[in-house]
């Protein structure tokens, strides 16, 4: 059931206590700090028959984000300046992915894909308050009305882990329409919450950073005390600018990043501020003698915002270059390599399914899902086989947004990715192998792989019956 909000002022003692040792934690910004946290001593654990699950979704986290390089091969696959202690510590605890993706370069569709184990085109749900683009009278094309509400009779990660004995629970920002997180399979959450957080203001950070972890250190703490196998999933609220933050937040990242600007400064300190909450869940988990027998995984929605804010990529949040969509995930637990890495290509909808595998609950007689098992990967130290219904990628984006191309997708194969512009037709081809930073359009040199992934492309919008932009009259 959903919390009242009395639960929340249950939690003003719990954080108390956490905002004493999140002033310690912030502090820490001086260029000696390590990249890796030592958990500190812990009772023996007993592990239970079933594993715990946390998947934590980051707003906006760009494949630079942190100071994890995700990429052996490319160095400035990790943040410049910022030190973020937790972060690493979950990445020499297990591993880490060069090649995520988020199924969208918005929140809401990639929120709904990951839930549910279904990609935006299918769904429908390709965007969120497009009224105003498509209505505009200047654009030439009339983009398609999405879905906004994730329908409640799909199974989702959460009913299929309920249904398996599962305590579930949902903290933070849902945003996958207007039905409590109940009627999606969750028996405990604050509600179906969009950009403002439970009150609904400009700015629910930093007050909601530590909120949403009380809460879900309560949940934990219960559940461990019933014994039960619990799955919580952990969704952070966007912040950019010195009022998402703690003072003493900001203070620390400004330390952390001499003569940069406010701007970057800004989304710095956000990310530092989630480190600092992710370090106070990573303590409840040690006191409770529950860190090895819990599968974690953290993962960003779609990339920041900013033509160059995560660089070396190009663009960033709302297109589908790969600034837009290539993410973090870091993944630890059970039988997963500590400080291992992949370049196994994923993405968000292989998440369902992953989950219930490592849970010893394989996914059956569910018809839809389009992504695969991650499991062999993560315990075959990055190497595995990962079965989907197709081995293309596809991200279907067919609305106006901060892509100076306009409405478009993209479909990924091997090491190469097509964009289509849907307002003139253009086609573009890289090899993200030797171009990263999508700079060379090989369409011209290599018309007949362009022709080839065009195909692919028009087979799985057409296969999953995706709303297409027109022509307007």
């Amino acid at each position: 059931m959903r919390q009242n909000p009395s639960f929340r002022d249950r939690c003003g003692a719990v954080l108390a206590a956490v905002a004493l040792i999140t002033s310690v934690i912030a502090c820490a910004g001086d260029s000696t700090i390590t990249t890796a946290v030592s958990p500190p001593a812990r009772p023996p654990e007993t592990p239970t028959a079933s594993p715990n699950v946390i998947v934590i979704l980051a707003e906006a986290l760009g494949w630079s984000g942190t100071s994890v390089q995700l990429d052996a091969a490319v160095a400035t696959s990790r943040h410049r300046f910022l030190t973020t202690p937790a972060i690493a510590r979950l990445a020499a605890n297990g591993m880490r992915f060069s090649q995520f993706y988020a199924p969208s370069p918005r929140c809401t569709p990639s929120r709904a894909a990951f839930f549910s184990g279904r990609s935006p085109a299918q769904l429908k749900m390709t965007f969120v308050g497009e009224a105003a683009e498509q209505g505009s009278p200047n654009a030439p094309l009339i983009t398609p009305v999405a879905v906004e509400q994730l329908p409640t009779t799909l199974p989702t990660v959460a009913s299929l882990l309920k249904s398996a004995g599962y305590a579930t629970a949902h903290f933070g920002k849902w945003h996958v329409g207007r039905a409590d997180p109940s009627l999606h399979g969750f028996d405990v959450s604050d509600g179906p919450t969009a950009n403002g957080g439970p009150d609904n203001v400009a700015h629910p950070n930093p007050a909601q950073s530590y909120a949403t972890v009380a809460r879900a250190m309560t949940f934990i703490t219960q559940q461990v005390g019933a014994k039960r196998p619990f799955f919580v999933q952990l969704s952070q609220y966007a912040g950019k600018e010195a009022l998402d933050v703690k003072p003493e937040t900001w203070a620390a990242a400004k330390a952390q990043m001499p003569g940069q600007s406010d701007a970057a400064v800004g989304f710095a300190a956000t990310t530092l501020e989630f480190d600092n909450t992710l370090a106070l869940l990573w303590a409840r988990l040690d006191s409770l003698g529950v860190t090895d027998n819990t599968y974690i995984f953290l993962w960003s929605d779609h990339g920041p915002q900013g033509n160059t804010a995560d660089l070396p990529l190009s663009l960033g949040k709302g297109t589908v270059w790969e600034g837009g969509v290539r993410v973090p995930l870091l993944v630890a637990g059970p039988g997963i390599p500590r400080g291992s890495s992949t370049t196994v290509r994923a993405t968000g909808v292989d998440l369902l399914p992953t989950i219930l595998d490592l849970v010893g609950k394989p996914v059956s007689g569910v018809t839809g899902l389009e992504g695969g098992s991650l499991k062999t990967v993560l315990q075959g130290n990055g190497t595995g086989i990962v079965t989907r219904p197709r081995s293309e990628f596809v991200v279907h984006f067919p609305h106006y947004d901060f892509d100076p191309i306009g409405p478009a997708s993209t479909i990924y194969a091997g090491n190469f990715k097509l964009i289509r512009a849907y307002t003139d037709g253009a086609l573009r081809l890289f090899d993200l192998s030797t171009d990263l930073g999508e700079r060379t359009d090989l369409s011209r040199a290599n018309p007949a792989k362009t022709a080839e992934l065009d195909g692919l492309l028009s087979a799985y919008l057409t296969q999953q019956g995706a709303q297409m932009p027109t022509r307007r009259p």
